[in-house]
């Protein structure tokens, strides 16, 4: 089941879009939003379902689906947690701004809580005051929980996951150190999240899905331009079912809370990268200094998954980098 939020008020109108994301139908009469959804899913899901096969039956009439008119499947959340658990780019990033990776990033995932209040649509433009803050995309694969209560084990914590989409975690790189520096973590360095135009199902995504990660190949592109197109399941250190457990350590995670995966990053640099910083760590060590400069007003993003027949699964996020005049 693929899932969407149209634009429409703060927190969207909720649609069901069809597994070639060509045709929607409305959720209405069952949840009128993602959040409303999600408060319930027990009850709301198999009725969601029907219509969804239906629709994906043509007994249920539909209409052409625009991701460009979408919202994040979740427009505004309770709750955003974003972890970092591909040691590839953990080591990177470090390398980058000169620290080294503790060794308790081997047992204890890394994890930050970023701001849900406003998360930006796949095709949202990515506003940002001034360019030289270094704006970088970041890849990510993220889940969307029901209640979970405090301190679930990481076995059983992959039974709460309803959703699967796609983030881009946009960072701030000129920003980080000195707040990192401060020993509080990211604020300013972290501004709104986007999110693919779709969610899907877990059950729905096949051979995709291994029951704890997302399977298969995550393109990140800039200006039309590969930057990389890693693996999603290769090299993620943590999987999401210790994600959830990590985040729930001490307190109960409401329903619609997303996860993130942090920046999606294989060993193998034959799939380069899915963040500039990344791309600029590699420079340096290879050649002495970094080439590749950080986005800039006018310059675009992609990230989308496609599965073995070239079909998209989650559709895009496609954003362009505008300067923002407050």
């Amino acid at each position: 089941m693929k899932i969407a939020s149209l634009k429409d008020g703060r927190d969207g109108k909720l649609v069901l879009v069809t597994n070639d994301l060509k045709r929607m139908a409305s959720a209405e009469g069952i949840a009128p939003t993602m959040q409303a959804a999600l408060d319930d899913w027990a009850e709301i899901a198999p009725k969601l379902r029907n219509r969804w096969e239906a629709l994906e039956g043509d007994s249920v009439a539909g209409g052409p689906f625009d991701p460009s008119k979408c919202a994040a499947p979740l427009p505004r959340c309770y709750h955003w947690a974003d972890g970092s658990v591909y040691l590839n780019h953990m080591e990177l990033v470090r390398k980058s701004r000169g620290a080294t990776m503790p060794d308790s990033f081997l047992t204890d995932p890394l994890m930050y809580q970023g701001g849900s209040d406003i998360l930006l649509g796949p095709c949202d433009d990515i506003p940002v005051i001034d360019e030289d803050w270094g704006v970088d995309l970041e890849a990510e694969v993220a889940v969307i929980t029901d209640d979970v209560p405090m301190g679930i084990s990481a076995e059983d914590a992959p039974n709460h996951i309803v959703l699967v989409l796609l983030a881009n975690d946009v960072s701030l790189r000129n920003l980080i150190p000195s707040e990192l520096g401060k020993s509080f973590g990211f604020y300013q360095s972290k501004p709104p999240t986007a999110f693919s135009p779709v969610a899907v199902t877990p059950s729905d995504l096949g051979e995709y899905w291994d029951g704890r990660k997302l399977m298969g190949r995550v393109t990140a592109t800039t200006n039309g331009k590969v930057l990389g197109d890693p693996d999603a399941g290769v090299d993620m250190y943590f999987d999401f079912g210790e994600l959830i457990a990590h985040a729930a350590k001490t307190r109960p995670l409401g329903a619609g809370t997303i996860i993130g995966s942090g920046t999606i990053s294989n060993r193998d640099p034959a799939h380069g990268s899915t963040c500039i910083a990344e791309v600029r760590t590699i420079e340096t060590i290879e050649q002495g200094e970094p080439k590749m400069p950080y986005l800039k007003f006018g310059d675009t993003v992609r990230i989308e998954m496609m599965d073995n027949d070239g079909n998209s699964i989650f559709g895009a996020i496609d954003q362009k980098v505008v300067q923002f005049t407050p």
